[in-house]
């Protein structure tokens, strides 16, 4: 039998120590006919309760590889799946959440599915959620269907944890604030879309602790959905976003101050105590504004880019027809 690959699983914990002993004997169940070597990434992000304490613990009884990184205080999600990822060191990585709702037993059956579809990220769907409908589902829907349109990136579940990726690309890509909910249009930015894909999973009802999710967090993904969509569209030129928005205003207020001076100097009429001479200096001066940060945004992009040899393209592979 053909070893398969190695594989790093990345485990966020905050407050879980009811739920990590089991989370480490579903995974050994789950894993135990795998061939490729197993590590599981245990990330503690600040808990307050004995989450390290027992994952310390319940690692030291199991029979493959438990690593613990506890971080000096709360970073957040994805703060703690970055430095999981960061630290993996196999061929593929896998994310899931500590709160046993993802099932480890999907694992093989994704990483199979990955291979066999040459895929470079397989996104858990969870088509039969377990969830509270207008807390979790519906915002959850609602942000789907957002994001998917923005980013081109169609897919049914952006916020499902379990996911399976080649760590050749998932390293290519660094998670800042709470973008792990945006991975799959991240690693678009990286990979051609053809290479994500999704597949149905399992997912348990929370039984120990409280979810960490609120309504609130629909406010959130509206913020970090227009920061990826400046960051995947114009990061390399981010001229052309404040430009056109410039470029609109300064049509628009050009319009409505020749219009007023029309009115003034052909018809006659009195303009002063108009609000729309307000508008349309107000228009012309913030387009100004707007194009010269352009300019600055334009300045900075190339000295970033100039200064850290870091490019704007990603080459996956060359091809040559001589060796």
């Amino acid at each position: 039998m053909t070893s398969q690959p190695s594989l790093s699983l990345v485990v966020p914990l905050y407050n879980e120590e009811e739920n990590v002993n089991p989370l480490l004997k579903r995974v050994g169940e789950a894993l135990e006919d795998y061939s490729g070597t197993i590590e599981l990434i245990l990330v503690d992000d600040g808990s307050s309760d004995n989450t390290v304490a027992t994952a310390l613990s319940s690692g030291s009884d199991q029979n493959y590889k438990v690593r613990v990184l506890e971080l000096q205080r709360n970073f957040g999600q994805t703060a703690a799946m970055q430095a999981g990822i960061d630290a993996a060191v196999s061929e593929l990585i896998v994310t899931l959440d500590g709160d046993l709702q993802n099932d480890p037993h999907d694992i093989p059956r994704m990483v199979e599915n990955l291979l066999d579809r040459d895929l470079d990220l397989l996104v858990g769907w969870r088509e039969k959620r377990k969830d509270k409908l207008v807390m979790r589902k519906i915002p959850s829907w609602v942000a789907n269907k957002l994001i998917g349109k923005i980013t081109g990136v169609r897919i049914h579940d952006y916020g499902c944890s379990l996911k399976v990726y080649r760590a050749s690309v998932i390293k290519q890509v660094k998670l800042l604030g709470e973008m792990h909910r945006f991975i799959p249009a991240w690693v678009a930015a990286v990979a051609p879309s053809r290479r994500i894909g999704e597949i149905p999973v399992t997912h348990h009802a929370r039984i120990h602790g409280e979810s960490k999710y609120g309504i609130s967090r629909s406010i959130r993904v509206i913020l970090d959905l227009l920061s990826v969509l400046f960051f995947m569209k114009y990061r390399a030129r981010p001229g052309h976003f404040f430009g056109t928005i410039g470029l609109v205003l300064g049509f628009f207020g050009t319009v409505l101050l020749v219009y007023l001076g029309f009115d003034k100097f052909i018809l006659g009429h009195d303009i002063g105590t108009r609000p729309a001479l307000l508008i349309g200096v107000f228009m012309i001066i913030t387009a100004f504004q707007f194009l010269t940060t352009g300019i600055l945004a334009e300045l900075m992009s190339r000295t970033y880019y100039e200064t850290s040899n870091t490019t704007h393209y990603v080459v996956r592979e060359a091809h040559s027809n001589q060796p």
